[in-house]
């Protein structure tokens, strides 16, 4: 068995696409999935299931079409994987003074050059930003919320982010299951 991260899009977001976390965990479970943990209420869900990472967010996307009745995209990532991205952040060394934060973008898929020459240029500032395979690493110097940097890559969907550390968050929780 694998463990694996389902990481929801746009969830519980200003009254929208409201999910509790007790109902997702049971919704999960129901469908066969072992070792089910939530964290957070943005949609993040450990499990250990067999199949491959494009067929359990297809299963999940459709599952919670069904029990919720609308339609979310779902970014499907292994312990392994997570580790792995967290090893090759291009920020990890980076000591975070106030208002500074990374984020993590998951895509369904690597962007293609086409795609990414069409993105629009924005002034960075400080911001920083690298695009690795489906992810995309995010430094942000002054407030998310004030960065351009985030508007730049709006079309590149579907797409779900999270600050690092949740992802730390997760990386720990997927360790703590492997230790038992």
């Amino acid at each position: 068995m694998t463990i694996y991260f389902a990481l929801l899009r746009g969830i519980n977001v200003s009254g929208h696409n409201m999910i509790k976390m007790t109902e997702l965990k049971q919704m999960v479970e129901a469908m066969g999935f072992k070792r089910v943990k939530t964290y957070i209420n943005s949609g993040n869900v450990m499990f250990e299931a067999e199949e491959n990472a494009a067929a359990l967010e297809e299963k999940i996307e459709k599952e919670i079409s069904r029990v919720f009745g609308f339609n979310i995209a779902v970014f499907v990532r292994s312990a392994l994987e997570l580790a792995c991205i967290i090893d090759h952040s291009p920020f990890k060394t980076v000591v975070l003074e106030d208002k500074q934060s990374i984020h993590l973008t998951l895509l369904k898929e690597a962007p293609s050059q086409e795609q990414l020459d069409r993105l629009p240029e924005v002034e960075q500032g400080e911001d920083e930003y690298l695009i690795e395979g489906k992810e995309i690493y995010f430094l942000y110097r002054q407030s998310i919320l004030d960065s351009k940097l985030t508007k730049k890559f709006q079309k590149l969907l579907p797409a779900t982010a999270r600050n690092w550390k949740t992802i730390l968050k997760l990386d720990a929780m997927a360790r703590a299951l492997e230790g038992h």
